[in-house]
């Protein structure tokens, strides 16, 4: 059984799809205003938790100046340890709901509990399924039902038939508004040098397989602030249709920061990732037909490795 033989029975997938069947075009998913997969590469860039209004607008606003169009903050987080900080839950709602009244961002959150899927999904502009909880039938399930888009994060060490089947669980409750995100997976060696090892071969994968746009969040993969513009454009230039970022107002906040703050970068480094993104800094470059056919840019390795 060759790869697309595998994955035919799943309606996710590219020749179930009848207006992308046969070729590389995305089906485009539209968050507050923003439309992920149209050919532009999306940033969605904000703190890994919503700790206080205060916090949050202010990178909301760096965010906004940066040039990032959609802002993620966690609500409730997933740790490890029972005892880490594990988000604000309802009060972070509120926040979030107040900083896109005064910023007029849209919001990306993510969702734990199959519960609290209808509260969430009433508050924010996207749903976001952590790579924990990509296994949670249940959960899939109601945000396939929420009526607003999905982000599916894949499991830290999930194949792509297991992330293609959780996605097919949101599609078959309901809703095609799905928006994959690749954050990195666990290996043996990882450990030595970064959080997780960022799969970027996935990318020309998920072309062929699917016509749901692809996000990477390099802040998971490289796990320090200092990895992440290199990766970060490395996805953009292997064709991602976007990219979802931590990002922190100062030094001092990051140092304040109760969840990730070592891979939060600052936003002088997120105007120059958006730069990218935009194409500002690809000047000079040869370009080749990108994912979903729109065009990217080969960037020779100096460029993707520099600052």
């Amino acid at each position: 059984m060759n790869m697309l033989e595998k994955f035919a029975d799943l309606r996710v997938c590219r020749e179930r799809w009848v207006e992308h069947r046969g070729g590389n075009s995305t089906h485009v998913v539209e968050v507050a205003g923003v439309a992920i997969g149209a050919g532009a590469q999306v940033v969605i860039a904000g703190p890994c938790a919503v700790e206080s209004l205060d916090q949050t607008l202010t990178i909301a606003r760096a965010v906004r100046a940066a040039g990032a169009t959609l802002l993620r903050g966690g609500s409730h987080k997933p740790r490890t340890s029972p005892y880490s900080f594990q988000g604000l839950g309802t009060e972070a709602l509120e926040i979030l709901q107040e900083v896109r009244r005064l910023t007029g961002l849209g919001i990306v959150t993510e969702v734990m509990d199959p519960r609290l899927v209808e509260q969430v999904a009433g508050c924010v502009d996207m749903l976001q399924i952590g790579s924990r909880s990509m296994h949670n039938v249940p959960l899939l399930t109601e945000a396939g039902q929420a009526g607003v888009p999905v982000l599916l994060k894949r499991g830290w060490s999930a194949t792509v038939y297991e992330w293609l089947c959780a996605a097919e669980y949101i599609v078959q409750a309901g809703s095609d508004r799905v928006v994959l995100c690749e954050r990195g997976i666990r290996t043996s060696c990882s450990a030595e040098y970064a959080r997780n090892v960022l799969d970027l071969n996935v990318l020309a994968v998920l072309r062929t397989l699917t016509p749901l746009p692809v996000l990477v969040d390099p802040s998971h993969a490289a796990g320090s602030a200092e990895f992440v513009p290199p990766l970060a454009r490395a996805s953009l230039a292997g064709g991602a249709d976007g990219l979802l970022i931590e990002v922190t107002a100062s030094v001092e906040m990051r140092a304040r920061a109760q969840c990730d703050p070592q891979q939060a970068i600052l936003p002088d480094e997120l105007v120059a990732i958006v730069a990218y993104a935009a194409g500002a800094e690809r000047g000079g470059h040869v370009q080749r037909a990108g994912r979903r056919g729109h065009p990217i840019v080969v960037a020779d390795a100096q460029t993707l490795a520099s600052g």
